[in-house]
């Protein structure tokens, strides 16, 4: 178990054709301590940077990510299979092996100015957090916000950092025309328990800190409970939307713990190794709120679930939300104010 990192496997992905394991040859090396895992970032080049979904399931059709790979380490994300496509673990390399996109806001600029571009809020966080502590030095997430602002495009953002603070300057300006939606990720309110899921990640205080900050200076800041784990979180469902409220929170929303492909488990693993008496508990009654799967792939459940427990969590959730006053508010973001800039970085006067 590396220190300071959420994974506790260093697995293969799903395309590998080979598995290395740790052997003992004879020289007593087997259980020698490696290495620290230290974060490299390597320039990606990407052609293109808007991602296009077309899920019923999601409140977006577009989004976009500045970095692969989380330095966060959140052993839950559901986007650590996604390294596999890189032939690079989901486990330790997705928190350690990182990739930056300094043309991204050139490349969405270039996007922008297409003729044929028609505005859509356009999300940021989706997969890897805009705001993982590598963004304060690339600023990558920042130069991205520029252009949207500059061309007064909608967007949203989901983080669990408190770097989003830095940008309050930029995220106002949009707030003052209808532009900018923020939800900031609380799994938990115990330190503890979020220090060893998401080891690299604001502490939950840090996080409700952020929301108020963001919500007093004009910017609509709201709470995403995601991923609600049974036996592990579920309980503080309340509690958690309580807090948000006192933090100036209008908007929530949640969603239940996703296991896809090697994400099973890697959180099997943890889970045995951090909280052993749980483990059997949580596995048992995620498969029944998965119908019978510890993954459900499928629109329309992969994000709530299914069964009674489901439908309990649900019913909590709501009551909450409606005793707390939250979710009231429209928060459909303007696609009206959009200006199409100039490709090569100056608006046209005409």
């Amino acid at each position: 178990m590396a220190k300071g990192r959420g994974a506790t496997l260093q697995i293969e992905g799903r395309f590998e054709n080979v598995a290395r394991e740790r052997v003992d040859d004879g020289w007593c090396t087997r259980d020698e301590e490696l290495p620290p895992f230290r974060t490299t970032v390597t320039v990606e080049k990407a052609k293109s940077v808007i991602q296009r979904h077309d899920s019923p399931d999601l409140p977006f059709e577009r989004s976009l990510n500045a970095y692969r790979g989380c330095e966060h380490g959140c052993i839950y994300c559901y986007a650590r299979p996604s390294h596999g496509y890189l032939n690079l673990s989901p486990g330790l390399d997705f928190e350690t092996r990182l990739f930056a996109k300094p043309a991204a806001a050139n490349l969405l600029r270039a996007e922008l100015a297409k003729p044929a571009y028609q505005c859509s809020p356009i999300a940021l966080g989706s997969n890897t957090d805009p705001y993982q502590p590598i963004e304060r030095e690339w600023k990558i997430t920042r130069q991205i916000i520029e252009v949207l602002a500059e061309c007064r495009h909608p967007l949203s953002i989901v983080t669990k950092s408190a770097l989003v603070e830095r940008d309050i300057d930029l995220l106002s300006q949009l707030a003052r025309e209808n532009l900018v939606q923020v939800f900031i990720s609380v799994t938990t309110l115990d330190a503890e328990l979020a220090r060893r899921m998401e080891p690299r990640a604001a502490t939950p205080r840090r996080r409700l800190l952020a929301m108020q900050r963001l919500n007093d200076a004009g910017v609509p800041c709201g709470v995403m409970v995601a991923p609600v784990i049974p036996y592990l979180t579920d309980a503080e469902l309340e509690n958690v939307l309580q807090a948000a409220h006192e933090h100036g929170g209008h908007t929530a929303g949640y969603t239940l713990l996703r296991l896809p492909y090697e994400l099973k488990t890697l959180f099997s693993d943890w889970l045995g190794t951090h909280y052993p008496l749980k483990a059997e508990h949580v596995m048992s009654r995620l498969r029944e709120m998965r119908g019978g799967r510890e993954n459900d792939p499928e629109f329309g459940s992969r994000f709530s679930g299914q069964g009674l427990f489901a439908e309990l969590l649900s019913r909590r959730f709501r009551l909450a939300c409606e005793r707390l006053g939250f979710n009231r508010r429209e928060n459909a973001l303007d696609v009206t104010r959009f200006i199409k800039p100039d490709k090569y970085g100056q608006q046209s006067l005409f």
